[in-house]
């Protein structure tokens, strides 16, 4: 038998984390074909010459929805940093944010306005469903695999809008019927953000009758849970109790306690999803390696001053009495996870020298980018309120955040090892490179710095174990078939890495510096990457779950 591809001489960490052993890996077409030692037989033949060979790496937290409909030259241009650390598969429509299912035109506009944050240019809408969402991708050509979860986000304000309160049953109803529709044209799932509009006006009552269509399907919930900081332990709780009364899967996305006084949480919040699995509950989490996350600024906001959208923020800050109003709350206001309440006051939680600029859309402003709001104030002559309100203003709120202080504090990594090495745990980037800005090091280097500080370095966990989070593990929370592990009949999406180069690069002044130790990237059998440059092939697929 001749083979399309034949891999010699590798080192092979085979996803399932057992140890490393050495074998030919080959491949027929989009999948491996045999795992062994094979006579040279062959249509190419790479000589990984010790190299490790790993399955290709699973991110489940990616927020690429805007940046796959783009022109697949720029779709690459974006994505090259994810391929450059061994990425070959990814999942959008997270934290109950996305673009689609779209109810309406009116719809649309308001999710190009909760999108602007995470579009890079301006793409056309030609969807309305999950289904053409995806046929859309599979059409345009893909840098990576793409699976999607239905983001609660485009669902609720289909139904309702940015309003607050409960959907009345009519409303309810189109809800559920979104969800199941979304389910059917390949959605792996349901994501909710709630400490986003409007995600945040929704109480658990809603949450658990859409878990449940998605419960009747096997598909997963996945949260942004109601805060990581004040109600962090009630934030979890929920999380839990909607897999309690719906029998679904839920996933914690990147877990994590937001401000020093609430690090002392996470043991807690680790107990507690133990507990749920031993009742027999399907439970997971993920992380990302760094001690600062990235988001929209407007999040640092209560939630009665996003109703509406961005521009009605925008009025109520020029407007002095409601200003004033604004600024007592996020000064005074404790978190809450009541339907009334403020789930996440992160200026509370971190102060202002822990938020900082990443992003502003005029060109006048971008010697704002990496200032903390403290550096903003002093620079402006403001208070940090006045001084980022009047920035929000100005940029009609096209600005993004670094938060810093969560789950530990700079390059310290004793807390975040805590979620590394636990056995629900599996890893994330949770960033990308819109183009413009500071984008989150994450985007950059995040398992790259998991095998290199995580294992290499801290020997938090074997490499073998890292590797198993990073690929078989994400598959079987997710359900991508045949993913993730090396073995005959698995799709072929292989790294071949060199173990003591690998390397993140990237930091917070310096964002963009790609991960080393990548020697190449297959995908679906057709090498797409190598010696640190991408091949300009498009060999992704779209990911649909298996009836």
């Amino acid at each position: 038998m001749t083979f399309d591809l034949l891999i010699q001489n590798a080192q092979v960490i085979d996803g399932t984390g057992q140890p490393v052993y050495s074998a030919d890996i080959a491949i027929t077409g989009k999948r491996i074909a045999a795992v062994g030692s094979f006579p040279v037989k062959a249509k190419r033949i790479v000589n990984a010459d010790k190299l490790t060979v790993i399955p290709g790496i699973i991110d489940p937290h990616s927020h690429a929805d805007l940046i796959l409909p783009l022109d697949p030259k720029r779709q690459l241009e974006l994505m090259r940093c994810k391929l450059a650390q061994g990425i070959t598969t990814t999942i959008v429509g997270n934290c109950g944010l996305g673009c689609a299912p779209i109810g309406s035109s009116q719809t649309e506009a308001i999710l190009r306005a909760v999108n602007s944050w995470m579009t890079p240019e301006p793409v056309e809408w030609s969807w309305r469903t999950v289904g053409e969402y995806l046929n859309r991708l599979k059409d345009n050509g893909l840098a990576v695999n793409i699976a999607t979860l239905a983001p609660h986000g485009p669902i609720r304000i289909s139904a309702m809008g940015l309003a607050k309160g409960k959907p009345s049953s009519a409303q309810l109803k189109t809800m559920r019927s979104m969800v199941e529709q979304a389910m059917k044209d390949g959605a792996f799932g349901l994501s909710t953000g709630l400490i986003y509009p409007p995600g945040m006006y929704s109480e658990s009552d809603e949450l658990e009758e859409l878990a449940k269509v998605v419960a009747n399907y096997g598909g997963i919930y996945t949260s942004h849970i109601r805060g990581s900081s004040e109600t962090l332990i009630p934030a979890v709780k929920e999380l839990l109790d909607v897999a309690r009364s719906t029998g679904v899967r839920v996933h914690h996305s990147h877990n994590e306690a937001v401000g020093r006084a609430h690090w002392p949480k996470i043991d807690r919040v680790l107990e507690m999803e133990e507990q749920a699995e031993r009742e027999g509950l399907r439970v997971s989490f993920d992380m990302f390696p760094y001690t600062a996350a990235a988001t929209m600024m407007i999040a640092i906001y209560p939630p009665w001053a996003l109703e509406g959208g961005v521009e009605e923020l925008i009025r109520r800050l020029m407007n002095k009495k409601t200003r004033r109003r604004v600024e007592r709350d996020i000064e005074r206001v404790k978190s809450s996870c009541k339907a009334d309440g403020w789930p996440h006051n992160l200026v509370r939680a971190t102060g202002w020298d822990a938020i900082r600029i990443g992003y502003v859309a005029s060109r006048r402003n971008k010697r704002f980018e990496n200032f903390s709001l403290i550096d903003l104030a002093r620079f402006t002559g403001k208070t940090p309120f006045d001084a980022i309100s009047d920035l929000i203003i100005e940029e009609r709120g096209q600005v993004s955040m670094l938060i810093f202080e969560i789950t530990g504090d700079g390059e310290q990594r004793k807390l975040l090892s805590k979620y590394a090495r636990h056995r629900l745990s599996a890893f994330c980037t949770d960033a990308e490179d819109y183009g413009r800005g500071l984008p989150h090091p994450a985007a950059y280097g995040a398992f790259a710095r998991i095998l290199s500080k995580f294992a290499r370095t801290d020997n938090s966990l074997t490499f073998e174990e890292a590797v198993r989070k990073m690929t078989s593990y994400p598959a079987a929370i997710f359900g991508l078939k045949d993913r993730g592990v090396i073995r005959p009949g698995a799709f072929a999406d292989l790294v071949l890495l060199d173990f003591n180069r690998i390397n993140d690069r990237a930091t917070f002044e310096k964002p963009r510096r790609e991960a080393t130790g990548i020697k190449s990237v297959i995908i679906n059998g057709r090498e797409v990457f190598s010696d640190g440059k991408p091949h300009h092939e498009f060999h992704g697929e779209v990911i649909r779950p298996e009836n």
